[in-house]
């Protein structure tokens, strides 16, 4: 979908940073260059080509994946998928079967994972195979409340 959409839907609102919303019964359609976590609306876009920032898309989200934001309740799981050395949080929604976290602990625990992805250099002390350590601390801290410096101290 191309920009094109603006033209024949009224922009309901444009936000200092140039992005257009175009208001439905169903959702909102969003025209930006800027994209991931927007507001209540974390937006996900999926295509066929490589997205990059700096370039306009358009997105759409409905009014039932947004959600409230609050540090009262945890409400996001994380999720990793060691072959592709990816990891990113979700919305639990109606799952019960994952461990829950705040968004904002939710989206630290995403960073230190990456960087666990990114650098070796912490593994180097201990004597264990990197890929099985990396995969063995991970888990772990994706499914519990201990920071990573305790697991990490626990394999000393």
């Amino acid at each position: 979908m191309s920009q094109d959409f603006f033209d024949e839907n009224k922009v309901a609102f444009k936000s200092k940073a140039g992005s257009q919303y175009s208001y439905t019964e169903e959702g909102v359609y969003r025209y930006s260059n800027h994209w991931g976590r927007v507001a209540d609306c974390r937006w996900n876009l999926f295509s066929e080509e490589q997205l990059k920032n700096q370039n306009y898309y358009v997105g759409f989200a409905r009014w039932t994946h947004f959600y409230t934001l609050n540090e009262t309740e945890k409400q996001f799981y994380i999720s990793v998928d060691f072959e592709k050395s990816s990891v990113d949080f979700h919305h639990k929604g109606s799952r019960e079967d994952v461990f829950v976290f705040f968004a904002e602990t939710a989206q630290k625990k995403v960073a230190q994972i990456r960087k666990l992805f990114l650098d070796d250099k912490w593994a180097t002390y201990f004597d264990t195979d990197v890929d099985v350590l990396r995969r063995s601390v991970i888990s772990e801290y994706l499914n519990s409340n201990t920071s990573l410096q305790e697991i990490k101290s626990s394999y000393n």
